[in-house]
């Protein structure tokens, strides 16, 4: 594979075209990660309910998680399935976003506080009354990510 970039700053915004002698899978791999990262950009995120597309704010995400090779968006409302990856999701979403566990992404603007017990378990609970258990292995990455603790 060849890869050109060309900077023109006439140019109003960016443009990616894609030259190919056919359609295979690598090239729908490909277009599935840039219309991915130009959604998630935008500061939306598609989610499945059923038979429906619906575009979440990531805003209005709590945490994301995997469960039984899935992949869910948690809202206030609903949960949502993912068609990504959660090592994509936290990649597209590191801003916001922070990994407490093996499979939960947590949106650090919701966290309401963190319960640390007596025993060196952490619990954090998300501004949804949602208790989300947090691994001592991710602990220190999230108070890096909240700017809490020292160094």
């Amino acid at each position: 594979m060849k890869i050109q970039l060309t900077i023109n700053s006439a140019l109003e915004q960016t443009e990616i075209h894609i030259y190919a002698k056919e359609y295979n899978e690598q090239i729908e791999q490909l277009m599935k990660q840039l219309k991915a990262a130009n959604t998630v950009h935008a500061g939306v995120i598609d989610g499945y309910l059923q038979q429906e597309i619906h575009l979440l704010k990531i805003t209005d995400i709590f945490s994301i998680y995997a469960e039984d090779s899935k992949i869910y968006l948690q809202t206030d409302e609903q949960e949502y399935e993912a068609k990504r990856k959660l090592y994509e999701l936290e990649k597209q979403l590191a801003k916001d976003f922070v990994r407490v566990n093996k499979s939960t992404l947590v949106n650090i603007h919701k966290i309401s506080s963190i319960q640390m017990a007596k025993i060196g378990t952490t619990q954090l609970l998300l501004e949804n009354a949602t208790s989300i258990p947090v691994s001592r292995k991710y602990l220190k990455d999230l108070k890096r990510h909240l700017g809490i603790g020292k160094d």
